[in-house]
């Protein structure tokens, strides 16, 4: 997952602190059955998934083949049966846990999306042995990983799955194009138990506000994809992240040969800082933070139960949340377990009152809960949702 920008560009919607203006304060009050709920809690609004898996599934023409979300977001099991549900079977993972959890909910195919280095390449394998009835797959981008991987098949007699990671401009992991990633590829295919894959191309650094700003550097990644194609057809290829995942969708309906995937993840529960920055994507926020006021310290201000173990902080102070009942709210301190915000309208609030809170990253968000309470048609349910 890539970093996300601390502040959004001059042409984005609205200054980054601010909320947008379509959020409608009354929308956003604590659902109903919300004070049976022990906060600081995380809910999910289901109606919400669905709907955004069914536009995930329009994108790419409503083919459920060419999708492979990313399950880091969630990590969860009823949301990958969900997926399962809308006709999805692919699916990429960050972890070995992720791996695991998804292939437990009955994924047919998971890539890991991690170099596994070390012990885990043993942890790999022995998932691999648990779950046969899932395709297991991983990225490489490191010569000496390729020959430990060839070792570990030949030793456990099993075929492994190698996807190249291509560096397409993040700097993060993978191999740029050219005579290494071609030495690469030969590696894999020369060596005894594995199988060359294809590529995996992400693109985590392209979060321009700018739709057009971001086809363009959509454009240029895919010239240089379809270039070593045509000296080197890889049997498959996985595309993208959530930001520009519609553009490469835009792509997949000429392209039948290598098969093309697109691998988006946050978008299945959208979150602030995604809605603030792609104004073009339909997606509707649907995993939002409970919390509750525990103490009112001075005039116009209020302190809730919404510390660093309950909310992502890897972002300014300022931008970790938005509170749409409190458009004005300004987040002025934040502890292990304690959030003080500042707002005119603090003096209508008592202490033990409900707030819902939006997080700008949910990943990380999601990432700090055991389980999350679900909610159906505005109403908190009796469900629980496992966080794997």
């Amino acid at each position: 997952m890539t970093e996300r920008p601390a502040a959004l560009a001059p042409n984005s919607r609205q200054p980054a602190s601010r909320q947008p203006a379509s959020w409608q304060p009354a929308s956003w009050q604590p659902p109903a059955g919300a004070e049976r709920v022990a906060t600081p809690a995380l809910l999910i609004d289901a109606d919400r998934v669905d709907q955004n898996i069914r536009l995930m599934l329009q994108t790419v023409g409503d083919r459920p083949d060419r999708l492979r979300p990313h399950v880091k977001t969630h990590k969860m099991s009823a949301v990958v049966q969900q997926y399962l549900k809308a006709g999805i079977r692919s699916f990429k993972a960050a972890t070995l846990e992720e791996a695991a959890m998804a292939a437990a909910a009955g994924a047919a195919d998971v890539l890991l999306a991690h170099q596994p280095v070390g012990e885990k390449q043993g942890r790999w394998s022995k998932l691999i042995q648990t779950h046969r009835s899932t395709r297991f797959s991983t990225i490489v981008d490191d010569l000496a990983v390729v020959d430990q991987l060839g070792g570990l098949a030949e030793s456990c007699g099993d075929t492994l799955d190698l996807w190249i990671d291509v560096d397409c401009g993040m700097h993060r992991t993978g191999i740029a194009f050219g005579a290494e990633l071609q030495a690469l590829r030969e590696r894999i295919r020369q060596a005894t138990g594995l199988r060359y894959r294809g590529l995996h191309v992400y693109d985590g650094h392209l979060h321009q506000p700018s739709l057009e700003q971001r086809k363009v550097a959509v454009e240029a990644i895919a010239r240089t994809i379809e270039a070593d194609l045509r000296s080197d057809p890889a049997p498959e290829v996985v595309v993208g992240g959530s930001p520009t995942f519609a553009l490469w969708a835009e792509r997949l309906p000429d392209r039948p040969q290598p098969f093309w995937q697109c691998s988006p993840g946050t978008m299945v529960f959208w979150d602030w800082g995604y809605d603030h920055s792609f104004a073009e994507m339909p997606y509707e926020i649907a995993a939002t933070v409970l919390t509750s006021v525990i103490s009112k310290p001075a005039s116009g201000r209020l302190c809730l139960d919404l510390g660093h173990k309950s909310l992502a902080s890897e972002m300014p102070l300022e931008l970790r949340a938005a509170f749409p009942a409190l458009p004005d709210a300004r987040l002025v301190g934040h502890s292990e377990e304690h959030l003080v915000i500042e707002s005119e309208q603090a003096e209508g609030i008592a202490v033990g009152e409900t707030l819902v809170a939006l997080p700008r990253h949910i990943c990380p968000t999601v990432n700090l809960y055991g389980q999350a309470a679900v909610v159906r048609d505005r109403a908190v349910t009796e469900e629980a949702w496992a966080i794997t």
